[in-house]
C-alpha cells in the first residue's frame, strides 16, 4: 500500500472512531441531564470510577439489547413492556437507555396523553390496543392501562364501578394478549418519599426540566399516601401468573437502569442472529454527472 493510501486509510479510521465517540456522547448528555442536585439545586459530586463502570456495563447491555432486537425481528416475536411508577421514578430514563441503540421501527415507545372526549366513551382498553405490536416488534408503554388503577383512582377521574370493572377486566385482557402470542412484561419503579421529594426539587431548580412538572405531578406529591394504597391494591389484584409484576428498586437511577435491562434480557430466550458480512459497494461514477453548486444563501450559518 502506497504511503498516501496508508495515510488516507488511517485518516478514515480516525474519522470513524470520532463518529463512534460522538454517538456515545449522547449517553453522556443524558447523564448530565440526569445529574443529582441537592435541596438548593446545586450539582452533587459524582464518583468517577463508579460512573465509568456504569457506562461500561450499560454499553455492554445495550449490545445485548441489539441482539434481542434482531431476535425479535427475525423470529417474529411480539413483546409488550409496561413501565409504571410514581412521577419522577425513572421510567423515562430506563426507556431512553433501552431504545437508544435500537431501530425505532422494531422497538417503539407508546406514551399516550390523557384520553379525549371520544376516547372516554370507548371501551377502556381500546386506545391501548391500537398500539400493540405486530410480529417482529417490541412496544414499550410509558404508563399504560394501569392509569385507571393509579392516577384515575386517586384523582377521582373514574367511578367506583369503573374502577372495579378494571380489576375484573385487566387480568382477562392480559391473559388474552398472552394467549394471542404476546409476551407481556410489567415493571413497577419504586422510590421513597424522600427521593421523589429530592427529584421534584431538582426539576424545580433546573430550567431544562421544569416542563416535566405538571399540576397533576404536584398534586400527586400531596397525595403520596393515597397513591401508595392504590399501588398496593393494583399489585395485589393484577399480579397474575401469565403477566406478573416486577418491582424495580429505583432510588439509585443508574442501578435501576442496569438491573431492569438485565432482568428484561433474562425474560426472553433470545439468541444472536447470524448476519452475512456487510460489504460497502463502490459508488457508481458517471462521466456525464455534474454536481450543481448550492446557493450560499441556503446554508445554515456556521456559528460554531
Amino acid at each position: 500500500m502506497l504511503p498516501s493510501a496508508v495515510h488516507d486509510h488511517e485518516d478514515l479510521m480516525q474519522r470513524i472512531a470520532r463518529d463512534l465517540i460522538d454517538s456515545y456522547d449522547e449517553e453522556l448528555e443524558l447523564e448530565i441531564e440526569d445529574r443529582n442536585v441537592d435541596e438548593a439545586g446545586a450539582p452533587v459530586g459524582v464518583d468517577k470510577a463508579a460512573r465509568q463502570a456504569y457506562f461500561k456495563e450499560l454499553f455492554r447491555l445495550q449490545g445485548e439489547l441489539v441482539k434481542l432486537q434482531d431476535w425479535v425481528q427475525h423470529s417474529k416475536q411480539k413483546v409488550v413492556i409496561l413501565f409504571e411508577g410514581r412521577d419522577a421514578a425513572g421510567k423515562g430514563g430506563v426507556i431512553k437507555r433501552i431504545t437508544q441503540r435500537l431501530n425505532p421501527r422494531v422497538a417503539r415507545v407508546a406514551a399516550l396523553p390523557a384520553p379525549n372526549d371520544r376516547e372516554r366513551t370507548q371501551w377502556y382498553f381500546q386506545r391501548y390496543v391500537a398500539h400493540l405490536p405486530a410480529a417482529g416488534e417490541m412496544v414499550l408503554f410509558d404508563r399504560s392501562w394501569y392509569n385507571r388503577a393509579g392516577v384515575e383512582r386517586v384523582m377521582g377521574f373514574c367511578s367506583d364501578a369503573e374502577y372495579e370493572e378494571f380489576f375484573r377486566s385487566a387480568p382477562e385482557f392480559e391473559r388474552m394478549l398472552v394467549r394471542s402470542g404476546i409476551t407481556l412484561i410489567k415493571y413497577w419503579f419504586s422510590i421513597t418519599d424522600e427521593e421523589q421529594h429530592m427529584r421534584f426539587l431538582g426539576r424545580i431548580h433546573d430550567p431544562l426540566k421544569q416542563w416535566k412538572l405538571s399540576p397533576m405531578d404536584l398534586e400527586s406529591r400531596r397525595r403520596w399516601e393515597e397513591y401508595t394504597k392504590a399501588k398496593e391494591i393494583m399489585l395485589e389484584r393484577t399480579h397474575i401468573a401469565e403477566a406478573p409484576w416486577w418491582v424495580v428498586q429505583a432510588v439509585d437511577k443508574k442501578k435501576a437502569r442496569l438491573n431492569c435491562i438485565t432482568h428484561l434480557l433474562g425474560q426472553l430466550p433470545y439468541q444472536e442472529v447470524p448476519h452475512a458480512p456487510v460489504v460497502l459497494p463502490p459508488r457508481v461514477r458517471n462521466a456525464d454527472y455534474l454536481r450543481q453548486p448550492v446557493p450560499t444563501t441556503m446554508y445554515v450559518p456556521e456559528l460554531y
